[in-house]
């Protein structure tokens, strides 16, 4: 790659068997099985791995780095474990303490100052090439990468690459905000916001009478939104495929290299949005990624044409398009910056694991006359997954679909359900107030992922007062990913437009 002068080759994965109880490094008493969650993800068509760009507004001072991560990511047993298999108990893997060395793990790449390429589009191609590789089992499977780069949004980036054996996203995010503190009060830990119940309608204050109502009617939706959701997992795992569109991948799309690309919003502008239309963030992000998925399939389909006399599209789009979201759920509470901070420094314990099941999330792919109906249609759906137990019996069914036949059949159920969709969503809350890395001050997060076996993957990832969406694409299927992005964001800024001047704001 241009500019990178030098960087040591990736090792292949390997098999690690455990032969040895005296192995240095090794901590017999610390073994403990593999979830079958974590078993899944190393499967060779399941190899999913979480990576995470923090770009920082100063320099970044790697031994500064390094003596942290001893003191905090490395107390943590899944970031200084291997995976091994013990060859003596059929196979089973196992976590297994090990001595970390950080310049294993710690990569620092010598830079060209005088390269060519702008800084962003290195930065893009540094992380394409790290999506070509694996970290060999023989260590614990997480590296950071550190680039003192100037980039249009930050002077560094730091690159983690995280094995999803080691965790959901979720939980993953929460481990590294521990690692940070508020850049106002460095001793103080990041914040997340909290939800705020709605005050209750005054219709509930009738009686006893109208509240049962209410209650019986409720456990009756969900009842039913269980039962067909649970229903379509099962005929999606077994055939009901997507639409074939211009951004669902081939066969094989989990093993090639992904792009990532990530842009930077005003969280305020979603917010304005949210509150004018009485929704949630999560439900502008839907929306605003439905109207973008929409503009640029419209483009896909019938090239970007214009009436003589107006300014608005021609609707290109086949008609009852079917595309959906997978959305990978953690049916189990999220540990707590707090409590994972606190199991790092005092060797408390926190809950930790890959507890995932599915939900799959309909998105309404045409042109509005009205973009605000892309929001509306967005909180529909949203409203109803709500109601739904979708994610707590998805999981049960891979569960016992484990248990009963092995990883290999289930592995082949979760690989299916997930194919026969058509992306990867998810929407992440971080700190309200910025937040440094080991004194290093923050400027962005954008997390992803790579090796699923969808085409695209997009993420919303709030900060600050920012909101930064990030696009991880399969270039084969997806050549102009930027043109995505210039979709989705011109969307929120359509839809921020329409909500002003209709004055829905005050």
């Amino acid at each position: 790659m241009e500019g990178l002068k030098c960087r040591k080759p990736d090792l292949k994965p390997i098999e690690i068997t455990k032969v040895d109880n005296d192995r240095e490094g090794i901590a017999e008493e610390e073994e403990e099985p593999l979830s079958p969650a974590s078993r899944l993800f190393h499967e060779p068509n399941f190899n999913v791995y979480v990576i995470a760009v923090i770009g920082c507004k100063t320099q970044v001072q790697p031994h500064i780095v390094k003596a942290n991560l001893e003191h905090t990511l490395l107390k943590h047993p899944r970031f200084s474990s291997l995976q091994v298999t013990d060859e003596k108990n059929n196979k089973e893997m196992k976590w297994v303490r090990t001595k970390v060395d950080l310049d294993k793990h710690v990569i620092v790449p010598e830079l060209n100052r005088s390269m060519d390429s702008p800084a962003d589009k290195f930065i893009e191609d540094y992380i394409f090439n790290l999506t070509k590789t694996t970290i060999s089992k023989s260590q614990p499977l997480w590296d950071l990468h550190l680039l003192n780069i100037s980039t249009s949004d930050a002077e560094s980036i730091g690159v983690f690459r995280i094995h999803h054996s080691l965790g959901d996203g979720t939980s993953l995010m929460s481990l590294l905000l521990a690692c940070t503190r508020q850049v106002s009060d460095p001793e103080a830990l990041p914040t997340l916001p909290t939800m705020t119940k709605k005050k209750k309608k005054k219709q509930e204050e009738n009686g006893k009478f109208w509240r049962y109502v209410m209650a019986v009617w409720w456990v009756i939706q969900l009842f039913w939104n269980t039962v067909v959701d649970v229903l379509m997992f099962t005929v999606t795992a077994l055939f009901l495929n997507d639409s074939e569109t211009p951004i669902k991948g081939r066969p094989g799309v989990e093993f090639t290299p992904r792009r990532l690309i990530w842009r930077t919003v005003s969280l305020d502008d979603i917010k304005l949005v949210k509150n004018a239309m009485n929704t949630t963030i999560n439900d502008v992000a839907l929306g605003v990624t439905q109207a973008g998925l929409s503009q640029y399939l419209n483009r896909k389909y019938g090239g970007r044409k214009k009436d003589e006399e107006t300014t608005q599209f021609r609707n290109n789009l086949p008609k009852n398009i079917s595309l959906r979201a997978t959305l990978l759920i953690n049916i189990r509470p999220a540990p707590g910056i707090q409590a994972l901070a606190d199991m790092m420094e005092k060797n408390s314990e926190a809950k930790w694991g890959n507890w995932i099941g599915y939900v799959l999330f309909p998105f309404t792919i045409g042109i509005r006359d009205d973009p605000l109906d892309y929001i509306r249609e967005a909180k529909a759906a949203a409203d109803r997954k709500k109601q739904s137990l979708e994610a707590i019996y998805t999981f049960s069914i891979a569960e016992i679909v484990l248990k009963l036949f092995g990883t290999k059949v289930a592995n082949a159920l979760s690989h299916r359900t997930i194919y026969h969709t058509t992306m990867c969503f998810s929407s992440l809350v971080g700190p309200p107030e910025e937040i440094e890395f080991y004194g290093h001050p923050i400027a962005f997060l954008a997390p992803s992922s790579f090796n699923q076996p969808h085409a695209l993957m997009i993420n919303f990832q709030s900060y600050a007062n920012k909101m930064t969406i990030v696009l991880s694409v399969d270039e084969g299927t997806i050549s102009d990913s930027s043109q995505l992005m210039d979709d989705i964001v011109e969307s929120l800024k359509l839809i921020k437009d329409i909500v002003l001047s209709r004055g829905l704001n005050v």
